[in-house]
Formats: C-alpha cells, structure tokens, sequence
C-alpha cells in the first residue's frame, strides 16, 4: 500500500498535469475565414469606368469603405490567424466620379483592365 505522502505526490502530479495541458499549443482550434474572400479570376472581370454597382455585382460588398473618402473600398480576408500558416489578402478600388479608375493590393492587374467594356 502507498504512503501518504507518495500518494499526496502523485496526486499533486496528476492535477498538474491536467492544469498544465490547458496551456498547450495542440489543442485544436477551428479556421474561420475573415473578410472578402476574392480571386484573381474574381478581379479580372475588373475595367476601367465600370460603375460602384458593376464593381458590387462583381466583388460583392467590401469589407470596408474609407470613412473619409467615399471614392476608396478596400477587400480584406484572413485565415489561419496567428499560425504559420497565416494567409493574408489586400485589395483596393479607387473610384472618381463614381467610376472605377484604380485597383490596388495582392493581386495582378488584369490585361485588359484598361479597356472599358463598353468599347
């Protein structure tokens, strides 16, 4: 039979092991995609002079519009937060006169970007 004071010991080592396996980094965490989630198919559909209701239709609702600057949406997305595995996109649309004129972020201009669709 075990002591009291081997017992207390084992004991003592099992609650802390269960308190220390808490802190750990390989508990499992879900993903959660954050934000615009967009292609580079998605922003080749993109032209020069298309209109804030084209630009919706095509991108959907942006993650934010510039609150001192009406004529700027900005498309974020984020996943894997905080892993290495960390993903993170950037897009802008720069409009004047309620027209697109500029894109800007992590994705290629498309080629024909500059050419209206109207043309």
């Amino acid at each position: 039979m075990l002591s009291n004071k081997t017992l207390s010991v084992w004991l003592s080592a099992v609650v802390m092991t269960v308190f220390l396996s808490g802190c750990s980094s390989w508990i499992y965490r879900i993903n959660v995609p954050q934000g615009n989630f967009l292609e580079q198919s998605d922003v080749d559909k993109l032209r020069v002079q298309m209109t804030r209701e084209q630009v919706l239709y095509v991108l959907g609702t942006p993650l934010a519009k510039d609150a001192f600057n009406n004529n700027i949406w900005h498309y974020q997305y984020v996943f894997n937060i905080d892993r290495p595995s960390e993903v993170r996109k950037s897009f802008s649309v720069y409009f004047e006169n309620d027209k697109l004129v500029r894109i800007s972020g992590d994705f290629e201009e498309p080629e024909e970007f500059n050419t209206p669709l109207d043309s």
